[in-house]
């Protein structure tokens, strides 16, 4: 192979694999469509098998901005979701909070003033 070869073989493998992440966007969007109806997501895979190429640039066009506001749901979604989970997991009652402390001083890791400032902040947090 000459390094024309190559270089095309490199050119066509990336349009490859952008087409395909182009259409398995477009799938996941039309599970992930509420909207549309069932036989509307079944018409739309189906001209998607036959017809691949104009039918991605068809969606693309027609529901394009759909798709980007779906996505930017299940963004905020998931990150709602992560930062409750993050917080129910981080936080812990200003109790909790002097309890450890607490065993920290009973064990020697801090001493009385560490406690106090530690204690401080518990109660201050709420």
């Amino acid at each position: 192979m000459d390094f024309w070869q190559v270089f095309w073989l490199m050119v066509w493998a990336f349009f490859f694999v952008a087409y395909l992440i182009v259409l398995f966007q477009i799938i996941a969007d039309l599970f992930r469509d509420e909207e549309l109806s069932g036989w509307w997501k079944a018409l739309w895979i189906i001209a998607l098998l036959f017809i691949p190429v104009i039918t991605a640039l068809i969606y693309l066009i027609a529901r394009g901005r759909g798709m980007s506001r779906r996505q930017m749901q299940l963004v905020e979604r998931r990150k709602a979701e992560t930062d409750d989970y993050i917080r129910t997991v981080a936080t812990a009652s200003p109790a909790e909070q002097i309890a450890q402390a607490k065993a920290l001083l009973a064990d020697g890791s801090i001493n009385e003033a560490e406690f106090e400032v530690l204690k401080a902040k518990a109660i201050n947090s709420n």
